[in-house]
């Protein structure tokens, strides 16, 4: 299946487990420095004003350098504590790797929002990648949020509808 950016919520309806997907549009960066910011940015409405929107939105948790690109574990405090509110704010999908507890793969289906992972090989992601932009945060350096656009990133589902590719 190929899904394009933003994300609309039948879209996410339709995805299961395992799926295949390409995903192809604008996506952000963010790791655990920088999420939690973004959610206190959004509590005060500072993002509206700077043009970011979260509804439809994709989160890769990764960092953004001259060297690659590549998933981080996503089950890190920083992360994992970002996602659910993420979800309820409009991000519909969230990239990385590992696994995520019980709890926030729950959180994820209420709020009509998956996990995908992403295969930890940065040239083949970094062939995926046309543009980046760095949006906030520049003193975390590559581990800034980041604007980047992708054209058929290679994404498997692995939590949708509360069910999990690690059970």
């Amino acid at each position: 299946m190929r899904i394009n950016t933003p994300v609309h919520a039948s879209v996410i309806d339709q995805l299961d487990v395992r799926d295949r997907v390409l995903l192809s549009g604008t996506i952000l960066t963010g790791r655990d420095a920088a999420l939690p910011r973004l959610l206190k940015m959004e509590e005060k409405g500072e993002l509206s004003p700077l043009g970011i929107d979260l509804q439809g939105a994709v989160i890769f948790h990764s960092a953004v350098s001259d060297a690659g690109l590549g998933p981080t574990s996503s089950n890190k405090e920083g992360i994992e504590n970002s996602i659910i509110p993420l979800a309820k704010l409009g991000v519909r999908i969230h990239l990385g790797k590992g696994e995520l507890s019980a709890n926030t793969i729950r959180g994820l289906a209420e709020h009509a929002s998956l996990y995908a992972v992403i295969p930890p090989v940065s040239a083949l992601i970094r062939s995926c990648v046309e543009r980046t932009e760095r949006l906030l945060f520049p003193e975390l350096g590559m581990e800034a949020i980041y604007k980047i656009e992708v054209k058929d990133l290679p994404i498997l589902i692995a939590a949708s509808k509360g069910f999990s590719v690690y059970d």
